[in-house]
């Protein structure tokens, strides 16, 4: 089998803002055996992000985590009547925080051209958009991370190799624009991924 990325993993530090643009390798898979999550490397094959599901058979909670395994994100599922969303909490609110959630993700409307629209309303946080969208063709197609605006903030797309060969649907090139919280954005695919069944 060959290697998500090339280089051998070691930790970092990160900063949580982009200073320019980066690429990343967004594996979506779980870094523990027969678990459920998804990994995030950097250009040096060196980890950043990491969700692992312990329990799979319970997807009401997730944690999205830095590369010393501290939780940044808890990602949790809601329903008000028939109406299901997810909603992150910045490490270390609970989901009784009287602050309320930092973002809460939903599937909102169908557009037009065959895009499908995720709605993202984020927290009260006065240096943030109040609101982002997430477009995708189909619930398993990349996507990209919008602002209020149209500005893009992301984009993700299926891997492949130097030589060109797709690397699978779980292998994902993911593009973030500079002065950007990735970890943000990180929250945000995570959210989109469980929406859709795919972590």
């Amino acid at each position: 089998m060959g290697k998500v990325h090339p280089r051998a993993l070691q930790s970092s530090s990160t900063c949580n803002f982009t200073s320019k643009q980066e690429i990343f390798t967004l594996w979506m898979k779980s870094l523990v055996l027969n678990g459920k999550g998804c990994t995030l490397f950097d250009s040096n094959g060196q980890i950043v992000y990491r969700v692992d599901n312990y329990n799979c058979k319970s997807f009401e909670e997730v944690h999205l985590m830095d590369q010393q395994g501290n939780t940044l994100f808890t990602i949790l599922r809601k329903q008000y009547n028939l109406f299901r969303f997810w909603e992150g909490y910045r490490s270390p609110a609970t989901r009784n925080d009287p602050k309320g959630p930092y973002f809460r993700v939903y599937k909102s409307y169908k557009i037009f051209g065959g895009l499908s629209a995720y709605g993202v309303k984020l927290g009260l946080d006065k240096n943030q958009p109040n609101t982002l969208t997430i477009e995708c063709s189909t619930s398993k197609s990349p996507c990209k991370i919008s602002d209020q605006f149209g500005v893009l903030l992301a984009e993700l797309s299926r891997k492949k190799s130097s030589c060109g060969v797709d690397l699978g649907d779980d292998v994902l090139t993911m593009v973030v624009e500079p002065n950007v919280d990735l970890s943000l954005i990180m929250g945000l695919v995570v959210a989109y991924s469980l929406i859709n069944c795919q972590i």
